[in-house]
């Protein structure tokens, strides 16, 4: 059951969110719309993102069985007041299942994650509805993962059984970042090893049960590529970094991370530090930076061995969805 754990929507339009410059949809054709933001071009897309059949058919073409579908992370809505968070997860949350509407697409929800009782009502709310698990964002403004908020929120999920997806966002801009791309070549993978960081030196995983299911996109950002430096500070410096009861390297098992890195070398890496029990099929579709045609990466890879290839492929996402 080949699964790919990575991917996005964006519904055909949506009702006003209610406040000035909020995300909004502009229909070019019916295939292609762009996002706004700010009255401003924030990225094009084409029906890939909303149409069913057409992300079946790219399915079919790449030999995918399942997908699961994520919010794209412009809509969470962190930013804004609560009650108005509440209010955008249950408009999109609830558009997701129409385009979700079959056993192959996997629906993960979204939540107003700066306020985590109303986070977790979204939550179970979407559950029974017929999400399957969430897609978080990696940090609240200045909030990082472990944050007594969001740590209650992961412990709620952890009790439900419910699997977690952080996504990097809201990355730092800046004349430096805003050529080539770079908030999303650099930023997003260094947002998201921020963000495992946060949970091993932050104590979360020393206070979060280990039935939490949790994957960090893109590889992970740079966190398998620095391990060693991590560990090293931990030793060297411990009036500084962290407050984890142990080293960093002693958390590996407690997350796993999706293979959206593009090269056999970096596959390698991950694979021999995160485990190969914790690395998934992941892909970006259906955005130009995605993985096409989805797995190639993992299915060429010629270290892989079959069992551990089957693993990424599928297995592991199983065990991930539960």
């Amino acid at each position: 059951m080949i699964t790919d754990i990575h991917t996005h929507y964006v519904p055909r339009g949506w009702p006003e969110l209610g406040w000035p410059g909020a995300p909004r949809l502009r229909i070019e054709s019916e295939r292609e719309a762009t996002i706004l933001v700010n009255d401003r071009n924030f990225r094009k897309i084409q029906d890939d993102c909303w149409n069913a059949d057409v992300r079946l058919a790219a399915m079919d073409r790449d030999g995918v069985d399942r997908q699961v579908v994520s919010p794209t992370p412009v809509f969470f809505a962190y930013d804004r007041p609560a009650a108005e968070a509440v209010r955008v997860a249950k408009i999109f949350n609830d558009l997701a299942l129409e385009i979700c509407d079959g056993d192959r697409l996997i629906p993960f929800c979204q939540v107003p994650l700066q306020d985590p009782d109303l986070a977790c009502a979204e939550l179970d709310r979407s559950i029974a509805a017929g999400h399957r698990g969430v897609e978080i964002g990696n940090h609240v403004g200045d909030r990082d993962l472990d944050d007594a908020g969001i740590v209650q929120f992961l412990q709620h999920c952890a009790e439900r059984g419910v699997p977690v997806f952080v996504h990097p966002w809201d990355m730092p801009g800046g004349p430096r970042v805003e050529r080539w791309m770079a908030q999303w070549l650099v930023g997003m993978p260094a947002e998201t090893h921020l963000s495992i960081l946060a949970l091993i030196l932050g104590g979360v995983f020393d206070r979060v049960p280990e039935t939490l299911r949790i994957c960090f996109a893109h590889g992970g950002g740079s966190f398998a590529f620095w391990l060693g430096r991590f560990e090293n500070a931990w030793h060297r410096r411990d009036d500084l970094v962290g407050v984890s009861e142990r080293p960093p390297s002693a958390y590996l098992g407690r997350f796993a991370v999706d293979t959206v890195v593009f090269d056999e070398r970096a596959l390698r890496l991950l694979v021999d530090t995160i485990g190969e029990d914790h690395v998934m099929l992941g892909s970006d579709y259906p955005y130009p930076l995605g993985e096409s045609p989805v797995g190639a990466l993992v299915r060429k890879a010629g270290f892989l061995s079959d069992e551990a290839r089957a693993k990424l492929l599928g297995g592991n996402a199983g065990a991930f969805l539960g």
